[in-house]
């Protein structure tokens, strides 16, 4: 059998071919001895790869190939090896793996899949075949997973139909993990494939027979369409297949629906298939039908149906809000009982769809600041206040539900917490009026020997701050600021004691500050709130943690104060000695206490005046002898090591803060230079650490000292150099290159045209970055914004770069400027670039501005109009981009005068685009815009 398909594939074979013929025929007898050997293969499958592998194999070497068939007939014991407890067998199997990919990747792929399919195989081997198969199609980092679709496009349509029948075979498979694996393989390819128009028949092949189908291969498909939802964009679905889906989930759904797999999947495909249905959630009938559906599955007998069904109704609450009116009387009734009767997984579900509706109401009336006409995309229901008499008890009554460990876990996650949570969505939604229906709970239970009720109180105070106003609770909080404080001294539970100090950071972040007309703190009140915290910040690590924050609230408060006096003052140094006391504590790393206590150090720096200079200006030694000590450190183990990384990263920022502190003030900058040295070679030193984290403080920190010292920092380049470059090419941790990139327009403020010696290897580091696949697509703007500011640092001396930088910013500036139909995040990152762009052409002009060589600017001033007419087109810019727009209009009339006179006269929008921006609510937008108006004026004039 096997010679005959070897034969038969030959016969439609080149000639060219047939001098290979007899070396592979050779190998039949080896290979039969093999399938003899082989009681597990699947003989038709054996035979079928085979032939499969020597018709694709008509390029390779004789070696190659028998190497490829080898590993095909034992990838079963591979996978199994490459799972083994024994490294050495281990790391083995995974480098046959990886050379079996590389050396014939489509026979590869097709093995996985038969292995994957095969139900005589071990569920262990069968389960990693999948895994691998999904990861050869996908990939976490973007420039990876566009190799991939790519490759999986390119492979020859035969090899990818074999394995897709493989992958489709599967959903019928016994084994639960084999048919999930095959489903997530499935949604893979089909991401890939649905948006070319490939694979059309997809859709229709998987619903075909869905109801005759036995009850495993009805979950397997439905599980399937859940996850080919979650990987396409809803566009590359026709409406005809996506109401062929929906009806599909939602009758697997329903409560005839005896076999609960079954239900359980279609709940979960429901959940990822709600993108799809904006046509069907617009036809009453169908929605009517789809609610139901839904609702009926919060009562069901099965815990995960259950909750997946809460699921779908928080998901349909953010994407169909404006749809819920006629159902919200109904789904608080739903939630009620869930959120009172149910288990926690499913009352979990339960609260958060009203912390959801909380969540749509605050954007909506942040949005529309409460002023809705028949113009307004989405009015506010105003559903929360609706709820408000009965959402609130229901709520406060969760609060009493807490965990007995909950505040040493700090990913601890209950119904007390997550009603504690929307309480707070609640009183941000609906203001002052849910004061009245909290403050009854909190008399009640505050003084309560049991400490549920004392902490569900205090925690009741606390949820409430942000959202009522000031005049509503400033009285409340007065009352309720000795007793917190006594609470935190004397309490004797530490749950009561932790919620109590978050409570009293609340207090302090929401109604302190000069903003207030009322001060909440006082003369009289200080020095008590002041010893309170200092002395909680000895207690348990988390409520040492949380004293630790309430005090980063108070000096905030105090930011505006100016330079000449603090309340704080009399206190720096005591506060100072407390906090670095804490840093020092044998159990900091606990409850994140020891960040939290250099966080508020750094607060407490920032925030202070002139009156505290020279207490600021000793901290200077004593950081910085703790980072030389974690630099010193020798062999220390991995788990020591990251923690000495963390500890470098929270000094480089202290140091940081003390940096920008006293490089703002012309006396204390002159004093603190004499340091200047000693810290560089610290940072410098801080690089040969492995940590990014460590890195990026420490290069912020640079940032901060080439600002401060200015010129001088030149003396430090020679040195610093190397590591600016490493930054720039460290394209694993991106958020190190794009602090880099920050720190490169530093230097360039503080150097000027002293940093031109090294603009060529900045500048072509910097157009490699950009013309890279592989960094992260938000490193991109602030690279184009870098542009603009080693023109300003170098002026006419841009001239030699302007031949690269202006072809690339010529293409962004045309992909950013039409995107429509694009998402909120896309918008986001696409006005980030736009404003990106306008930095750079405005730090060009400036820079070029008064030089001789201006008229080089002319031949780009044309498409520099044309982008920003193509902007005021779209009419999707945010306020930094019209700000920035505005000012390039200024900026190109400024620099090239007359020459760009008759070019803006010729704008198809520019006089429109001024207008508007004169005549803007921000501020800022109609300085820019009086600034342009006098410049385009003059260019004009002239």
């Amino acid at each position: 059998m096997i010679t005959a398909i070897i034969i038969l594939g030959r016969t439609t074979a080149t000639h060219t071919h047939t001098a290979t013929l007899h070396w592979r025929l050779c190998l039949l007898p080896t290979l039969s001895a093999r399938v003899s050997d082989s009681p597990l293969l699947s003989s038709f499958f054996f035979v079928s790869l085979i032939g499969f592998l020597i018709t694709r194999s008509l390029a390779r070497s004789p070696s190659q190939l028998a190497n490829s068939i080898q590993m095909a007939m034992e990838v079963t014991q591979v996978l199994l090896n490459a799972q083994a407890v024994d490294g050495t067998v281990r790391k083995q199997a995974e480098e046959n793996l990886k050379q079996f990919q590389e050396q014939n990747l489509p026979s590869f792929l097709f093995s996985l899949a038969g292995e994957l399919s095969n139900d005589d195989k071990p569920v262990e081997s069968r389960k990693l075949a999948g895994l691998i198969l999904k990861n050869a199609l996908d990939a976490k980092e973007q420039h990876r997973k566009l190799e991939l679709v790519q490759r999986w496009l390119s492979l020859d349509p035969s090899v990818k139909t074999q394995i897709k029948a493989c992958l489709l075979k599967t959903l019928s498979s016994p084994a639960l993990d084999a048919r999930s694996t095959a489903s997530q393989v499935i949604a893979k390819v089909a991401g890939i494939e649905l948006p070319h128009k490939q694979w059309p028949e997809l859709i229709g092949s998987l619903l075909s027979n869905i109801h005759q189908l036995p009850g495993n291969t009805r979950q397997a498909t439905l599980e399937t369409l859940g996850y080919i939802c979650e990987e396409v964009s809803p566009d590359a679905v026709e409406q005809d297949h996506v109401n062929k889906i929906l009806t599909a989930v939602v009758q697997g759904m329903n409560s005839s629906e005896s076999n609960n797999d079954v239900r359980l999947a279609a709940t979960r495909a429901l959940y990822n298939a709600l993108g799809f249905a904006q046509a069907n959630f617009s036809n009453d009938m169908e929605r009517d039908y789809i609610m139901r559906v839904v609702c009926e599955a919060t009562l069901s007998p099965e815990l995960r149906i259950r909750q997946a069904a809460f699921e779908c109704l928080v998901a349909i609450s953010s994407t169909y809000y404006e749809k819920l009116a006629p159902y919200i009387h109904d789904i608080f009734n739903i939630t009620a009982k869930a959120v009172k009767e149910d288990d926690e997984p499913v009352a979990l579900q339960a609260i958060e769809f009203w912390s959801s509706i909380c969540d749509e109401e605050i954007d909506i009336l942040e949005e529309y600041g409460g002023d809705f006409t028949g113009d307004s995309d989405v009015p506010c229901f105003y559903f929360v206040k609706q709820a408000l008499p009965v959402l609130v008890p229901m709520l406060l009554e969760t609060l009493l539900k807490q965990d007995e460990d909950q505040d040493q876990d700090e990913g601890a996650w209950n119904i007390a917490m997550a009603g504690g949570t929307c309480l707070g969505l609640v009183a941000r939604t609906v203001g002052d009026d849910v004061v009245p229906l909290v403050m009854p709970f909190i008399e009640e239970n505050i003084t309560k020997p049991d400490w549920r009720q004392r902490e569900a109180a205090t925690y009741a105070f606390g949820s409430i701050l942000e959202g009522p106003s000031p005049d509503k609770l400033i009285p409340l909080v007065n009352i309720a600021l000795n007793f917190m404080l006594t609470a935190l001294m004397n309490d004797p539970n530490n749950h009561v004691k932790d919620t109590t100090a978050w409570t009293l950071g609340r207090m302090f972040e929401f109604l302190h500050g000069s903003a207030l007309e009322t001060p909440i703190i006082t003369q009289a009140n200080i020095q008590q709130i002041i010893n309170v915290l200092l002395q909680s910040m000895k207690d348990v690590p988390n409520v040492a943690e949380k004293a630790c924050g309430a005090l980063y609230f108070l000096a905030q408060g105090y930011e505006d104060a100016g330079s000449s006096s603090s309340p704080l003052t009399p206190f720096f140094q005591e506060i100072v000695q407390a906090l670095l006391t804490v840093t020092h504590r044998e159990d900091a790393g606990e409850s994140r206490l020891r960040t939290a206590a250099y966080e508020t150090l750094n607060e407490v720096v920032r925030c202070s005046t002139d009156e505290t200079a020279s207490m600021v200006l000793q901290l200077i030694p004593v950081i910085m002898m703790e980072l030389h000590q974690t630099l010193e450190a020798q062999k220390l183990s991995s788990d020591e090591r990251e923690k000495q990384n963390e500890l470098q990263g929270l000094l480089c920022g202290c140091l940081q803060v003390i940096i920008q502190k006293l490089g703002s003030s012309e006396q204390s900058r002159y004093v603190f230079m004499q340091y200047a040295d000693q810290m560089m070679a610290l940072f410098l030193r801080v690089f040969a650490s492995r940590s990014a984290t460590a890195h990026e403080e420490a290069m912020l920190a640079i940032g901060a000292l080439a600002y401060a010292t200015g010129a001088d920092f030149v003396k430090y380049m020679p040195e610093f150099y190397r590591y600016l470059e490493m930054g720039l090419q460290n394209f694993e941790d991106y958020q190190v290159c794009a602090i880099t990139v920050g720190v490169v327009g530093d230097i360039c403020r503080a150097l000027e045209d002293k940093i031109l010696p090294y603009c060529d290897g900045i500048m072509t580091q910097l157009l490699k970055d950009l013309s890279s696949n592989q960094l992260h697509r938000s490193v991109k703007p602030p690279i184009f914004s870098c542009f603009g500011d080693i023109a300003l640092a170098i002026g006419e001396n841009f001239e030699k770069y302007l031949i690269y930088a202006m072809p690339m910013l010529q293409s962004a500036a045309e992909l950013s400027a039409h995107i429509s139909g694009a998402d909120d995040d896309m918008l986001e990152y696409t006005n980030s670039l736009r404003n990106g762009i306008l930095e750079a052409y405005s730090g060009i002009f400036q820079g070029f501005k008064g030089s001789s060589k201006t008229q080089l600017l002319m031949p780009f001033a044309p498409h520099v109009l044309q982008f920003l007419d193509s902007l005021y087109m779209e009419k999707d810019m945010d306020d930094a981009v019209s700000k920035t727009a505005i000012g390039v209009l200024g900026d190109l009339a400024d620099t090239l005068g007359s020459n760009a006179g008759s070019l803006i006269q010729q704008s198809v929008s520019s006089k429109d685009f001024l207008s508007e921006c004169l005549s803007s609510d921000d501020h800022l937008i109609r300085e820019s815009a009086e600034w342009a108006k006098l410049a385009i004026s003059r260019a004009i004039s002239f």
